[in-house]
């Protein structure tokens, strides 16, 4: 657990960046930002690429912990899933969104800290695939019938989500798109109903 300090500089460290571009930041503007020397600065990280990287781990760090809480939530799995990968990418983008530098930020997320993003987001991927495998389990959703894993279905969730965000900035248009994708997708895991089920049975 990083302590005050870190979190602090860390805290600055984003509002530079979201302020200025990661590449016109500056240690000096993230120093001046954390209300501190550059030098003491440089005791804590070597470099800016060393603080960039850090502060990527920690941002992934908390949105996993937000999808954890998602998932734990009552309610169907699609619907957990559905709110788990909300919150991660919400989590992620929370200040960043409002910046004019949002994308110049997120692509250096790639470029600087991209085994970072990797590992969350096979991490990400291993817990929806575990509460859809669960769900499986209990009797909720089957996959044999669409020829499908949970680890499918999870990486399929999370592709349409990226791509809906592609299709339209309409936030109720692609919220309309996104409800039809899991309808369809229930569909498609749902267990057969029994013929003789309580639901389907003579009354």
């Amino acid at each position: 657990m990083a302590d005050d300090r870190t979190e602090h500089i860390l805290d600055a460290a984003l509002t530079a960046f979201c302020q200025y571009g990661y590449g016109k930041t500056t240690m000096q503007d993230i120093a001046r930002a954390a209300g501190m020397s550059r030098a003491a600065l440089y005791l804590h990280f070597p470099s800016k690429e060393d603080l960039f990287r850090a502060g990527s781990r920690r941002a992934h760090s908390r949105a996993l912990v937000e999808v954890d809480t998602a998932l734990a939530e009552q309610g169907d799995v699609l619907s957990r899933v559905d709110a788990a990968m909300a919150a991660y990418f919400g989590g992620l983008l929370a200040q960043i969104s409002s910046s004019v530098h949002g994308g110049e930020v997120l692509d250096a997320s790639l470029d600087v800290a991209g085994d970072v993003v990797r590992e969350a987001h096979a991490a990400l991927v291993a817990r929806l695939a575990s509460a859809l495998q669960a769900a499986a389990a209990a009797g909720e959703v089957q996959f044999s019938t669409s020829d499908a894993t949970a680890e499918d279905i999870a990486l399929l969730l999370l592709a349409v989500a990226d791509g809906l965000k592609k299709t339209t900035t309409d936030p109720r248009l692609r919220q309309e798109r996104k409800a039809l994708f899991l309808r369809l997708v229930h569909a498609g895991i749902a267990p057969p109903r029994h013929p003789l089920s309580e639901d389907n049975a003579p009354r």
